[in-house]
């Protein structure tokens, strides 16, 4: 399988921290005709976690893992209905032994993007450059989230 570099997440976050609001729209919304369904399921969150804050962290982490993606060189597939269908039980019976045991291999095993999902780990447990932190709560939330649209991509790229 092929993996997301540091390298590459890290141009990745330059892309993205660098684009003012105009340009983050328009890369926000190409990412967003490129993987519409795949948005909707993310964004269905802050409602169903009643978390307002999820939003703007879902947007900006949206577009990062895409560009994640694709500074890699990969192209994902569009991520369709049935393919969420499909990954709901298995990730979270995953999440469900991850917590139980708080075995970081079990992600790894299952989302298969172990840089990817290592940076996810850090930027939810640690303070931003302004000193803000996220609440357990929703720190919580985010890695939940963002591991699934990285599981879903990373799956697209394999049938891709």
């Amino acid at each position: 399988m092929n993996h997301i570099s540091q390298e590459s997440i890290d141009k990745a976050i330059g892309v993205i921290d660098e684009l003012n609001d105009e340009a983050l729209e328009k890369v926000f919304e190409n990412f967003a005709n490129e993987q519409s369904i795949l948005l909707e399921y993310a964004m269905t969150a802050p409602t169903e976690y009643q978390n307002e804050q999820l939003e703007g962290l879902l947007v900006y982490y949206f577009c990062l893992i895409c560009e994640c993606f694709k500074q890699e060189g990969f192209n994902p597939k569009s991520i369709t209905e049935e393919q969420i269908e499909a990954h709901q039980n298995p990730y979270f019976e995953m999440l469900d032994a991850y917590f139980e045991n708080n075995d970081e291999e079990v992600i790894d095993s299952y989302v298969d993007q172990p840089q990817l999902s290592k940076f996810m780990a850090i930027e939810v447990s640690t303070e931003d450059d302004d000193g803000t932190t996220l609440s357990d709560e929703t720190a919580s939330q985010l890695f939940i989230v963002c591991l699934s649209m990285v599981a879903l991509l990373n799956q697209a790229i394999s049938e891709g």
